[in-house]
């Protein structure tokens, strides 16, 4: 009965974000293939996460039927936000830290010293909430269809999705380092240019705005039905 929608809407964001994908690697035609797919699809995992952190406020500031319409798209934005998450974490394992995982963590080996040092304290931490962001979005995902809301019931897989504002926030946390801090252990932005800055704190301002201004009115409403009584 709800194939069709389902399908459709599976349909319809893969096909956004393969164009979307698609635009962000173009956008840095100039780095190297590890860092260019790296951050493409990092870059769109975050996407995806901010529409769907975003049509929450949206059906609750706006009074138009379509708008209500978009609220089930947050599944499969959910979805594919953590595929794009995952295929980004393997790109990283692979081609920047090369199966060394003491190295996601900032450790090096040092010849003279014969043993592991840290060097990048902040590589460390940022990989570390990438690594919760992945493990929540992985729940998140794993849990986001009707066969789970069935077995789980309404109070507890409601309770998970939940999760869904820690997700957002670790992201933006790990994305901010990678797009401020990171190249600054070095003396220097590499690879250049990076344009995604000003665009993620647009981002990241919009959903925050949406998410207070729907609080606000939530609350006018509340406070306005208590006066009726």
């Amino acid at each position: 009965m709800n194939g069709k929608p389902t399908l459709f809407r599976h349909g319809l964001v893969l096909g956004l974000s393969g164009l979307a994908g698609y635009l962000l690697l173009e956008s840095r035609a100039e780095w190297s293939e590890m860092h260019r797919y790296n951050r493409a699809l990092g870059d769109l995992s975050l996407l995806l996460i901010a529409m769907a952190m975003a049509l929450g406020p949206l059906a609750r500031l706006s009074t138009a039927r379509f708008v209500r319409k978009l609220l089930p798209y947050r599944r499969e934005l959910g979805i594919y936000a953590v595929l794009a998450a995952i295929v980004h974490t393997i790109i990283i394992l692979l081609g920047w830290v090369e199966l060394d995982f003491a190295r996601l963590f900032g450790f090096e080996f040092h010849p003279q010293l014969q043993r592991y040092v840290m060097v990048q304290h902040g590589f460390a931490l940022a990989n570390i909430l990438g690594i919760a962001a992945l493990l929540y979005g992985i729940v998140l995902a794993a849990t986001s269809n009707d066969f789970s809301q069935n077995r789980l019931g309404a109070s507890v897989w409601k309770y998970i999705q939940q999760g869904t504002y820690v997700l957002w926030w670790l992201t933006v946390l790990h994305t901010a380092y990678f797009l401020f801090f990171h190249f600054l252990d070095f003396h220097r932005q590499t690879p250049e240019p990076n344009w995604a800055q000003w665009p993620f704190m647009a981002l990241v301002g919009a959903v925050l705005a949406l998410q207070l201004a729907a609080t606000i009115r939530t609350w006018h409403a509340q406070r306005h039905r208590r006066a009726a009584t």
